[in-house]
Parts: structure tokens; sequence; C-alpha cells
């Protein structure tokens, strides 16, 4: 393997770019006044992007997953998280089996 400062700058400078990025955003947003309906925009950003991460593996995997990811869901509405990733990793088990 050969060492080029090339790649190795293109990803220092990344890595700089990245971290910048991200403190800006926490600096700016204790300076930021949102309104109620911004705010809450704000707040369901974080389940949003989960869920767009989630559910197409959940639904194009099978029909086991598919069932898991349901009843887990129903679970995320009454237990703790440990609970819930609990529920979801013994009903995606116990479905595979049975498929």
């Amino acid at each position: 393997m050969s060492f080029d400062p090339l790649n190795l700058a293109a990803i220092l400078g990344m890595a700089v770019v990245t971290y910048l990025t991200r403190i800006a955003g926490l600096a700016l947003a204790d300076r930021l006044t949102l309104s109620p309906r911004a705010q809450a925009a704000f707040d369901a950003i974080p389940p949003a992007v989960l869920i767009a991460v989630i559910a197409p593996s959940a639904l194009a995997t099978g029909w086991p997953e598919t069932i898991a990811a349901a009843i887990t869901a129903l679970a995320a509405t009454r237990l703790p998280l440990l609970g819930v990733v609990a529920v979801g990793v013994a009903s995606v088990v116990a479905l595979r089996m049975v498929a």
C-alpha cells in the first residue's frame, strides 16, 4: 500500500469541514428563537430520519421483518427503549424461525 499525500489532505479536509458544520449548527441553535410551530418541526426531524432509514429495510426484506417492525413500533408506544429493543429482537428471531 502506498501513501498518497493528496488523499490524506482530502480526508483531513473533509473531516475538518464535517466537524465545522456540526459545531456551527450547535453554536447557532442556541442563538435562534423559534416559534412553537418551527420548534415542533425541528423536533420532528430525528424520528422522521430514523423512519426513513428503517422503513425501506423493514419493508423490502420479507414478511418476518415487516411484522417484527410493526410489533416493535407498537411496543415503542408502551415500553422503555431497552424493552423495545428486546421485543424487536425476540419478535424477528421468532418470526424468522417460523418462516
